[in-house]
């Protein structure tokens, strides 16, 4: 815990091959709750990260960025839902209430959202809010998690 109250976690990853590690911690800290925020510039690494976090939850389809169609649904293992949304192309929050975002993310299933920063207004109360940030040369990320 940071001195603000807010649980933290934070991992480098070098390579692709830190993805388990990090998608497994991820995955420890989604105890918590069923929300998770991802943000981080284009290129991150957020797609990549949610489809090992899909794989590790027995997601068998195929697992991409729903750029265009805002939110893709898949099935977990135990037939838990797990939601994927992209708002990157959404120009106000209007789209995101539209599909239905709010009944989404208080369904109580997994709900993992990319650009939530476009829908400030529409996040719920508590979440974990995963950053990626590449350093200089996008070699190495770091991935944060804050509990809020």
């Amino acid at each position: 815990m940071d001195n603000t109250g807010v649980e933290r976690a934070q991992l480098k990853m070098s390579s692709l091959e830190d993805l388990p590690e990090a998608a497994s911690m991820l995955l420890d800290a989604m105890q918590q709750g069923p929300v998770v925020l991802f943000e981080g510039p284009m290129g991150a690494g957020k797609t990549t990260l949610i489809k090992e976090l899909c794989r590790q939850l027995g997601v068998q389809e195929n697992v991409s960025s729903p750029t265009f169609a805002l939110v893709n649904e898949y099935e977990g293992e135990t037939g838990k839902l797990i939601y994927h949304f992209d708002f990157y192309r959404i120009s106000n929050e209007r789209e995101a209430l539209n599909i239905g975002a709010l009944e989404y993310f208080e369904s109580g299933n997994i709900c993992l959202i990319e650009w939530p920063s476009l829908i400030p207004n529409l996040l719920p109360e508590h979440y974990l809010l995963v950053t990626l940030q590449p350093d200089a040369e996008g070699e190495v990320r770091t991935m944060t998690i804050n509990k809020v």
